[in-house]
């Protein structure tokens, strides 16, 4: 059975919307999990200690990092994350909250992305272009997570 064929199963059975109701519900846990997952690491020595590259580089986070030390850097980003991610999987107790979450992680990545211009050593420049480092891979995967922060925003803005 080819592409073709699926797809023409699926059209008018209801089917379709059934998949795109199980990607969203799917899209936004995985980033609500994500951003609590991660914004807790932030609490941990080890994970200070990883993205001093990133902040000590970026216009937008060198100065906080100068003023409050790495640790505590880290911390403030840890519980935005955490905040966003609950923001965003409280949805079906209050659309509204998600999508100021969402909205909210929609600026965090952004800013994170903005990393990719600020960082020293994102790109493997002896490799040609496009090879990006261990970190420049670890920044691009925010793309992704922004294009679900968007459609998180949107599927929330419209449900409120």
């Amino acid at each position: 059975m080819n592409t073709r064929n699926v797809a023409a199963r699926l059209e008018g059975s209801g089917s379709e919307l059934k998949l795109e109701a199980a990607g969203r519900v799917v899209l936004r846990s995985a980033l609500a999990g994500t951003l609590l997952w991660v914004g807790a690491l932030k609490f941990a020595e080890y994970e200070a200690e990883n993205i001093q590259p990133m902040v000590s580089t970026s216009p937008l986070f060198s100065w906080i990092n100068r003023r409050m030390g790495a640790q505590k850097t880290a911390r403030l980003i840890g519980i935005t994350e955490i905040v966003l991610g609950t923001l965003i999987a409280a949805r079906p107790l209050s659309p509204r909250a998600s999508a100021l979450g969402s909205l909210g992680a929609i600026a965090m990545f952004l800013t994170t992305l903005s990393f990719l211009r600020t960082m020293p050593g994102v790109l493997q420049e002896d490799h040609g272009f496009p090879a990006l480092s261990l970190e420049g891979q670890f920044l691009a995967k925010d793309g992704v997570l922004l294009g679900a922060a968007i459609l998180t925003a949107a599927e929330s803005l419209r449900a409120a």
